[in-house]
């Protein structure tokens, strides 16, 4: 098995204003570093260097973090008032802190929060600088050519007076550069995220404790789940935190016809929810106003989204990507129409996440994600990527809950790379599309 490549964003740390705690000088401050990966456990990873008598530092040491588009990566910065020299932190002043993701910082660029104190009262302000990555890169000019000197090994050991076999000379140099995902991220590229509920009669009566659409006591079922899982993740990459929300295959009012692309909030003109939260009211307010019927058509949500998607090729530049999350619980009816549409999609900067509810036959699905070979349309057209990624939510059920997202959004960031790279677009903010 191969080793996973991991990226790694290097942190800078600045402050402004902090508390003044000594007397008849100033602060000393640091800044630790602690890390979240579940539940209310911090740990520290790293620390910053101590800087004497500095209410606005700026520290030279630099935080080194991996880097997972897939999970929150939680981040807590803490300034401490070092007047000791005790590695214990409960012995000196606090100053502040404040508490971010990885992937809320990567996507700003640059972040600025005010530090606060452990009551939640301010304390002064902090900043963190751009996240950066140091590259060497090789240049040459026509007066100052790299060059190379060719050895044989066997020649040189013979004669002492053996200096090369020739010189190779450079005298021109063309760098094709491929960005990265976090190239496009920070750049300015924004992930656009869209969710297609499954409101088909085979999901049950969402009063009924059988339903898939029932919410159980502690207000959670599998829809809302994959929701959750899902956009917590993808919501740090979307600047307005204003996300679509259609369902299908449900009646709807107030003419009870059924309908495979309606905005759960029932506003046409605005089917926007404001952040994950407003998308989980959405979906419980939807509930008791409809009618669940059927069948079970993927392609008129797909083509939705991918009419956007095509809108945005227009800007040619690698400004917007889009990902469609689709919560299914049973057979696909319109399979060849959904074919057609994923290999049209598939041109467009646009990837699809199919989570399939319940105990199903989940066949069809596993056809679409296609890991197996190319999808093709009816006609024959072969899908120039594979934008598909299809998981059974029961795989999940006594995973971590983070488990969901980690594995149907891995594939995103190679997915993102993919498209941008095969139509040579760089981010709208990228040094070289100058």
């Amino acid at each position: 098995m191969a080793a996973q490549c991991v990226t790694k964003v290097e942190l800078n740390i600045s402050c402004d204003n902090l508390l003044d705690k000594d007397v008849g000088s100033k602060s000393d401050p640091l800044c630790v570093l602690f890390l979240n990966t579940s539940g209310q456990q911090w740990y520290e990873v790293e620390r910053t260097e101590r800087i004497k008598n500095c209410l606005n530092p700026k520290f030279s040491k630099t935080f080194i973090i991996d880097y997972y588009f897939e999970v929150v990566q939680k981040l807590k910065f803490g300034i401490y008032d070092i007047d000791n020299k005790t590695i214990e932190l409960s012995d000196d002043d606090f100053l502040g802190e404040f508490e971010c993701t990885l992937g809320q910082i990567v996507s700003s660029k640059k972040l600025t929060r005010p530090l606060v104190l452990k009551n939640g009262r301010p304390a002064g302000k902090g900043s963190i600088t751009p996240v950066h990555f140091n590259k060497i890169t090789l240049t040459s000019s026509r007066n100052s050519p790299i060059e190379f000197e060719c050895i044989n090994e066997k020649k040189k050991q013979k004669k002492k007076s053996y200096k090369n076999s020739g010189i190779i000379s450079v005298k021109q140099c063309e760098i094709t550069v491929e960005c990265t995902f976090l190239d496009y991220v920070m750049g300015g590229c924004q992930l656009n995220f869209t969710v297609g509920v499954d409101f088909t009669g085979s999901n049950g009566d969402p009063r009924s404790p059988n339903s898939l659409h029932y919410i159980s006591p502690n207000g959670v079922n599998e829809y809302l789940t994959a929701i959750w899982s899902v956009g917590l993740v993808i919501q740090d990459y979307d600047a307005d935190k204003m996300f679509p929300a259609f369902g299908f295959g449900a009646q709807i009012p107030p003419q009870w016809q059924v309908s495979h692309e309606f905005p759960i909030n029932f506003n046409p003109s605005n089917p926007y929810c404001n952040g994950i939260q407003g998308i989980i009211e959405a979906y419980r307010a939807c509930l008791p106003q409809i009618k669940l019927y059927g069948p079970t058509n993927f392609s008129p949500i797909i083509n939705h989204v991918a009419k956007f998607a095509a809108a945005a090729t227009q800007q040619h530049t690698a400004s917007q990507y889009f990902v469609l999350l689709i919560i299914t619980d049973g057979v696909i009816t319109d399979l060849d129409e959904t074919r057609q549409a994923i290999v049209n999609a598939a041109k467009l900067p646009m990837s699809i996440i199919i989570v399939g509810v319940g105990g199903a036959d989940f066949s069809a699905m596993e056809f679409l994600d296609a890991d197996g070979g190319s999808l093709r349309s009816p006609s024959g057209e072969v899908a120039i990527r594979d934008i598909v990624q299809f998981v059974p939510f029961r795989q999940f059920q006594n995973a971590p809950k983070e488990a969901l997202a980690q594995c149907v959004l891995a594939e995103i960031p190679q997915q993102v790379v993919g498209y941008f790279n095969a139509y040579k677009l760089l981010p709208p903010k990228n040094p070289a599309a100058k």
